[in-house]
């Protein structure tokens, strides 16, 4: 474990824990930050003093990202969701866009720290330590991606490779040549490395890396998928969830039973999506603790979720969330009556080993969705085996259409595999 004391806490212990953090924080966020402060008012906080236990963070207005990227076009380039002046912030990033416009994301010193300490529990819950050397085949550019993991991984005292700026099979030679332990990347890239290695001879089971470990898409908690990853890379895969305007709030530990919930940083609350109630199984609400420059309170994710009931064998009290993240809620389609993820999809398309990348086409009929899987198969024969299996894990019929192998495109960061015509 990383921090075994914080990780082990007993229930009202981690509610004291979080508590004085998150009343520290909000003494500040009160004070000076314009964005938190006005929100709050129309709750009635007016002062610390209005927030006199967990009934009235409760009370706290929920925040969507609209509110956030609405804030920032009217207050540009950063809004006003900061509670320093602009010199004490030393990083700035953004989201990927692929759920709308962009955000920007400003990190003082003391959060770009508490980002490299998130990291820790996400690296040791895998099992990386300070003897691993960790390739990030990642571009570094404006969007957060792996920053902070690099971060995580240099203050955990792993060796960091950064893998920005070559291509795939580079990457696959420095990784031999550097003697790489750990891949760290989403889970699409995984797999396309993968199918490059296999293109030019190269046997990965033989590189030394031992961990893969994914973010950016809900791929690697898709049994079906780690699968994938792990008979390609010969190494176990690991499940991570973060995101630019959290923060590195979830990971698996070597049970992977589920996403923890890292709630040493994170306050976690799960609701019904439509009545925003307390639920087990809805959209998932994170408020981070340690980010008091630019924080996030009650953040409506837009993530599926389901919550354990039982405890995790690993020793760990932390929440944890069955089969990591669901589906992106905005992604879900209603196809004639069914409401089906995009991920669903892919853990079905990914039990066929024949099948190396995939797209979904969704199409408008009316006001219905109609979808189309496009998979990259050489042999069109396997085209009713795949629509069979679809048909019997989703408990609907949809197109499927053979297109030809490498037709398709490849993803170094989040994959875009649903494509609206």
């Amino acid at each position: 474990m990383f921090d075994r004391t914080l990780e082990t806490l007993g229930s009202d212990r981690l509610r004291d824990h979080q508590w004085r953090r998150f009343r520290a924080m909000a003494a500040e966020l009160i004070a000076a930050n314009t964005f938190v402060a006005k929100k709050w008012r129309t709750a009635g906080i007016e002062s610390v003093d209005d927030l006199r236990g967990w009934d009235d963070f409760r009370r706290l207005p929920l925040t969507r990202k609209s509110e956030l990227v609405a804030d920032q076009a009217a207050h540009p380039p950063f809004g006003t969701n900061l509670t320093y002046a602009l010199e004490r912030y030393v990083r700035v990033h953004q989201t990927s866009g692929t759920s709308g416009a962009p955000l920007r994301w400003l990190d003082t010193q003391e959060s770009w720290e508490w980002w490299a300490r998130c990291w820790g529990f996400v690296l040791r819950g895998a099992g990386v330590g300070p003897a691993d050397r960790v390739f990030f085949p990642f571009s570094f550019g404006l969007f957060i991606g792996f920053w902070a993991g690099f971060e995580g991984a240099r203050a955990l005292g792993a060796l960091a490779i950064p893998g920005g700026g070559q291509d795939s099979a580079t990457r696959l030679a420095w990784m031999e040549a550097l003697g790489a332990t750990v891949l760290v990347c989403t889970p699409s890239y995984a797999l396309h490395l993968a199918e490059v290695a296999r293109e030019r001879g190269i046997d990965l089971w033989k590189l030394p890396v031992r961990i893969t470990l994914h973010a950016g898409e809900p791929g690697a908690g898709i049994p079906a998928v780690r699968a994938r990853i792990e008979d390609g890379w010969g190494a176990r895969a690991f499940d991570h969830g973060g995101m630019t305007e959290m923060g590195a709030y979830g990971y698996e530990c070597t049970q992977q039973a589920g996403l923890h919930v890292n709630e040493s940083e994170f306050i976690v609350e799960v609701i019904d999506p439509a009545t925003a109630a307390p639920a087990r199984d809805g959209e998932l609400v994170l408020t981070n603790l340690g980010r008091v420059g630019s924080p996030v309170v009650r953040y409506r994710t837009g993530d599926h979720v389901r919550l354990a009931e039982a405890p995790c064998p690993c020793g760990r009290t932390f929440s944890r969330l069955e089969g990591g993240i669901l589906g992106r809620l905005d992604d879900m389609l209603i196809v004639r009556g069914v409401n089906v993820f995009p991920a669903a999809i892919e853990g079905v398309v990914r039990r066929f080993t024949t099948i190396e990348e995939f797209q979904i086409e969704v199409l408008k009929d009316g006001e219905l969705d109609e979808v189309r899987v496009l998979v990259e198969l050489a042999d069109t024969s396997g085209v009713a085996r795949v629509r069979e299996a679809l048909r019997a894990s989703l408990g609907i019929r949809l197109e499927v259409a053979a297109v030809p192998v490498r037709s398709l495109p490849r993803f170094d960061l989040k994959a875009r595999r649903v494509v609206r015509r």
